[in-house]
């Protein structure tokens, strides 16, 4: 879990904020940049490795102290009929470093029919500690190696948005 910036003890409720109190809230929790990204290029598997979903962007912090909040659209989640344990999971990723799964069994209906799931959508404030340059990216897997699954499915617009935050 995040630490949140702490304040001067010196403001009270009531109290005429000083012109130095005023400028040292004003860099304070704000959002320093923006970056979008986005794809449509349908992409499946048929194995439990996880791969590249081809969704991702990239953001350079201005501070180390910085937090990124990642936030992901992922649609046309797919699992195709043959396999009733078929489901897609889906992960972040900063750089090569393995934020945490975002989507577990997607599509997983309990039958081998086949399944479309509108989309998985997720947020994640991260503290990546950087001033380089840092890609994000979603990556998925079939959950049980069996059949096919895929994203982007009928070429649906998956989107990831970065939004650095002044610590």
């Amino acid at each position: 879990m995040a630490t949140p910036t702490t304040l001067p003890a010196t403001f009270v409720a009531g109290n005429v904020l000083t012109a130095a109190q005023q400028n040292a809230l004003r860099g304070a929790f704000r959002v320093l940049q923006v970056v979008y990204g986005s794809t449509s290029t349908s992409t499946s598997s048929s194995i439990a490795t996880y791969a590249d979903t081809t969704l991702t962007a990239t953001i350079t912090p201005s501070a180390t102290s910085s937090k990124v909040l990642v936030i992901v659209n992922q649609t046309g989640i797919y699992k195709s009929a043959g396999n009733a344990s078929n489901g897609v999971n889906l992960k972040l990723l900063r750089g090569a470093t393995d934020i945490g799964l975002i989507g577990a069994a997607a599509g997983y209906n309990n039958t081998a029919s086949e399944n479309i799931q509108t989309s998985i959508g997720a947020s994640v404030l991260d503290s990546p500690a950087t001033l380089s340059a840092t890609t994000y990216k979603t990556q998925f897997a079939n959950q049980t190696a069996a059949a096919a699954v895929g994203v982007q499915t009928l070429s649906t617009l998956s989107t990831i948005i970065l939004m650095e935050i002044s610590a």
